[in-house]
């Protein structure tokens, strides 16, 4: 098959049309509509991230979608993001829809007085941002209005940047290695228009190199690239086909939290500025979602799959049993479902493959009277009989040798 070819046969809008996991609509241009399998994955995207998150020591937070015009206006955004955002006005007050979490995590980081001990604090949210992109470039989940950032904003002494850079380098290494993913890495530096000193710019982009010499991580730079408030280090995986995508970005910022005041008491009794580390994984849930279905060609593997296997009984006397079975998985955390229509088994099956559903399991006469499953796995056919207790083992033991 040709590259092109297989990009169409892979092309996630055509997928999440015929697997019904999001659509879109023109009531509201460029924000998905998750469909019921849709939600499957991406709760359990957001599931993984929020067991691996509580693991690596973050604590989750959640800040409003609006807030007040004077806040963007402190953190920049208003001056170097406005034709980007949206807008609202209410009780004779300006608001913004916020196009980024930072500054919401900063007002709580603000919200009480820290002390050196607490730090390094290590926020996590997924939180929903709205921005204003072209009609022209939207693009099914890959370029959207409205999206969920997996964002995490770490507040560390001087002396922790190297630390924790080099933890999120180990922690997004796991995330993209359990997916299969190769990626590159690129360091982008001071771009033309950006806030602060160059002598801060130059101190953070050195933090920066030095914890990617140090773990001896290969990378290139990327001159003039970096957000207006600090220097990142951007992420690119690979795909199936060997496309880049760029996903996860570490940023490190000493601007914002000289425009906010944040402060700590240090061991010296004296207040002390935080560094704040702006971090992202998936970069946001939507475009991940869209780069493994075109790299899975939409054939999850079993823990994303929203539907885990298909119950096939052949007759309609089976159907009873087939709902047993069903009920047996269900209280083991599988999801299933019974095709119990009246139609030839050799279609259910064709239909169960088509809709890239890992397993079927198959019911008739001999299965019914042993109690035992005839098992299927989508490609590799036939894998023999076994009961329902191996089965559902079977299933549990393959998702946690991935997961």
């Amino acid at each position: 098959m040709s590259n092109q070819l297989e990009k169409e046969k892979r092309n996630h809008r055509k997928l999440g049309q015929e697997l019904e996991l999001f659509t879109s609509m023109e009531e509201a241009p460029g924000m998905p509509f998750f469909l019921p399998n849709g939600m499957v994955v991406r709760n359990e995207l957001e599931n993984f991230w929020r067991r691996k998150h509580q693991q690596a020591g973050y604590q989750e937070i959640k800040t409003p979608i609006m807030m007040k015009q004077e806040l963007w206006e402190q953190s920049g955004h208003w001056d170097h993001y406005h034709e980007n955002m949206y807008f609202s006005h209410v009780d004779d007050q300006n608001y913004a829809i916020k196009p980024m979490n930072c500054p919401g995590a900063i007002l709580i980081f603000n919200s009480k007085r820290r002390s050196y001990r607490e730090l390094p604090i290590r926020f996590a949210e997924l939180g929903l941002v709205h921005r204003h992109e072209r009609s022209g470039s939207l693009n099914g989940l890959l370029r959207v209005r409205s999206f969920t950032q997996d964002d995490a904003h770490l507040f560390v002494r001087v002396d922790q940047i190297e630390a924790e850079v080099e933890k999120i380098l180990v922690l997004i290494d796991e995330f993209y290695s359990h997916f299969g993913f190769d990626y590159k890495v690129e360091l982008s530096t001071r771009p033309k228009e950006y806030m602060g000193s160059e002598e801060i710019w130059g101190q953070a982009e050195l933090a920066l190199e030095s914890v990617l010499k140090a773990k001896d991580v290969h990378y290139q730079i990327n001159h003039g690239d970096g957000a207006f408030y600090g220097p990142k280090i951007d992420f690119h995986i690979l795909d199936s086909l060997g496309r880049s995508w760029q996903c996860g970005t570490v940023q490190l910022d000493f601007q914002m939290p000289q425009q906010f005041k944040c402060a700590y008491v240090g061991e010296d009794n004296q207040l002390h500025r935080p560094v704040m580390i702006h971090r992202a994984i998936f970069g946001s849930v939507e475009r991940f979602m869209a780069i493994l279905i075109e790299h899975f060609a939409g054939e999850f593997p079993l823990w994303l799959a929203p539907v885990q296997a298909k119950i096939i009984p052949i007759s309609d006397s089976h159907a009873a049993f087939a709902e047993d079975v069903k009920t047996q998985f269900e209280s083991a955390g599988l999801r299933v479902e019974v095709d119990d229509r009246a139609e030839k088994m050799g279609f259910k099956i064709r239909e169960a493959e088509k809709q890239k559903i890992p397993y079927m399991i198959v019911i008739g006469d001999k299965e019914m009277e042993n109690q035992s499953l005839a098992l299927r796995k989508r490609k590799a056919g036939n894998l023999g009989v076994m009961n329902a207790d191996e089965t559902i083992n079977r299933f549990i033991h393959e998702m946690n040798d991935i997961k």
